[in-house]
């Protein structure tokens, strides 16, 4: 069986399920109309395009929320509606979701109606406060929900426990898109088709939200990838110039690591604001500015990013006990703790909370694999934190800065209750295929990329090669960070392999004998083409 025949049916795809897979139909995506609360969803915007209420559309300051923010105003456009606006709360000063005093000037201001996406399915106070001031909600959301129901007009979530909807993975940009589908059967403007448009945002919006590209996920990004490469957005095009990304072959990596960073920057460091004007732009000059101006807050976040990494190791090699890694420093930024978390955790294979101390409070964020729910851990610690909730692998946390000790212990101890076994062999890769290296060719490199869109369920193909014999190696980056490895079979063949911010155990000597896990590329430079293995892990024989 030829190797990409072995890879394809290790993913469990054989003839009769593999075209399907290749090729999404766009057409078997779900009904709308089973997402709960949906229904009074339509019937309440329908009233509101009726009587011109001012609406709000309620955001959140990462790319799930803005491309979702974004998407709605576009539908709002077309629909007719008049009289909306659109809120994204400032991540140092309001903070994540719905807000009282936020919700409080919106009365002020003659608002009727608040429609959330990506956030409010836990916030039952600041819901509450807006019906005493006679300001409807609707919510769309995807997050894990409260005990206690939201008292809003319409919750649509398909974690809802008396959700019919098939498939509850959907990213927040995704329900706001099932919301659109649902007001086309009640309100004229976007014709059936039309909005296909949306789905660049709906693209960009999942992908950098690391949801499982599966089922629904996986057709709105296959043919959101399409629209994205012929997109209308002046917005968007800009970004993809600036992020050297050419639009006729842009993938859900260029959007994860080119586009993704650029934009979240902005929330990270000032405000998300600057995103959203991308997004929005129908000027193709301020597009450009704003596009450059990202690009430079992302270098900034860079250096403080690499600042807090290497402050934040010396602090955890104190802690090199515990199964959970709490750290804290009021020097940290708050907006950039979240991905310090992720470095933290590919470095020491445990799971990370990264907290910034503000005077008396602290906020920050986690990151965690296997078997370790974030989400659930910040539920065990509910006592001594302010508020907190997310995803398994991700979540966020306000709690007292003089509760950072108890809470650090609090999470160790659910952590030993849990009784988890071999939990560091999770964050090894699955491999796909044994091969031999002569078995590595463009030709499958070009037919691996047809699984794409490659994420979180359906990761790109991880081949192992055994006993290669290392015949180069040389050290790049400023610090010596990335390491290129050469390295040849019993037979001669010979390839190269890279890593970017390489652990120790990547840097081999030349004449060790290695098995190495990797996912093949076509690497272009100068006019020259050749096959490059992107390393996930490395033994020594």
């Amino acid at each position: 069986m030829l190797l990409f025949e072995r890879i394809i049916a290790a993913r469990g795809l054989n003839e009769e399920t593999k075209a399907d897979f290749l090729s999404p139909k766009y057409e078997q995506q779900h009904e709308p109309l089973l997402l709960p609360g949906i229904d009074d969803a339509v019937e309440r915007l329908f009233k509101a395009h009726k009587n011109n209420d001012k609406v709000i559309i309620y955001g959140d300051y990462d790319i799930d929320g803005l491309t979702a923010a974004a998407l709605l105003s576009d539908a709002f456009v077309s629909f007719g509606f008049k009289n909306f606006d659109i809120f994204i709360p400032n991540r140092f000063e309001e903070g994540y979701g719905l807000t009282v005093d936020v919700i409080e000037k919106f009365a002020k201001d003659d608002v009727k109606l608040i429609l959330t996406v990506d956030c409010g399915s836990t916030s039952v106070k600041e819901v509450k406060r807006a019906n005493e001031l006679g300001i409807d909600v609707i919510v769309t959301d995807h997050h894990a929900p409260s005990d206690i129901s939201v008292p809003a007009l319409a919750v649509i979530n398909p974690k809802l426990k008396k959700s019919k909807y098939p498939f509850e993975d959907i990213a927040g940009v995704g329900v706001a898109f099932k919301l659109v589908r649902a007001m086309q059967k009640k309100l004229k403007g976007l014709p059936e088709g039309q909005e296909k448009w949306l789905l660049d945002l709906v693209a960009i919006g999942t992908v950098c939200d690391v949801v499982a590209l599966i089922d629904e996920n996986r057709t709105n990004v296959y043919w959101g990838l399409k629209v994205l490469s012929q997109t209308r957005r002046p917005g968007l095009k800009a970004l993809m110039a600036i992020s050297n990304i050419n639009p006729e072959n842009i993938d859900t990596r260029s959007i994860g690591f080119r586009l993704g960073p650029r934009m979240n920057a902005a929330g990270r460091l000032e405000t998300a604001e600057h995103s959203l004007k991308l997004l929005t732009s129908d000027n193709p000059m301020e597009a450009l500015e704003t596009a450059e101006y990202l690009d430079d807050l992302n270098k900034l976040r860079r250096q403080q990013q690499d600042k807090i990494f290497k402050q934040a190791i010396t602090q955890a090699d104190n802690f090199s006990d515990d199964s959970v890694l709490v750290v804290s420093s009021p020097d940290w930024n708050h907006g950039i703790v979240g991905i310090v978390a992720s470095k933290l955790m590919e470095k020491y294979k445990k799971p990370v909370f990264v907290l910034q101390e503000i005077g008396t409070e602290a906020k920050g964020s986690t990151r965690s694999f296997g078997d370790f729910s974030a989400a659930d851990a910040i539920n065990y610690a509910k006592n001594l934190i302010s508020k907190g909730g997310g995803h398994k692998f991700a979540a966020g946390l306000t709690l007292p800065t003089k509760n950072i000790t108890k809470f650090r212990k609090s999470v160790n101890e659910f952590y030993k209750e849990l009784d988890l076994k071999n939990q560091k062999e999770l964050l090894l890769p699955t491999i796909d295929a044994m091969a031999e290296l002569d078995e590595v060719s463009e030709e499958l490199v070009l037919k691996i990329n047809q699984l794409e869109p490659f994420g979180v369920g359906n990761l790109q193909p991880v081949i192992k090669c055994e006993n290669l014999t290392v015949s180069g190696i040389r050290k790049m980056g400023a610090d010596g960070q990335h390491v290129k490895l050469d390295l040849k079979d019993n037979s001669g063949c010979c390839m190269q392999f890279l890593s970017f911010n390489a652990p120790k155990s990547y840097y081999v000597e030349v004449g060790d004998r290695v098995s190495v896990c990797f996912s093949p590329n076509i690497n272009e430079w100068r006019g020259n083409r050749s096959i490059e293995g992107q390393i996930s892990h490395i033994e020594v024989s």
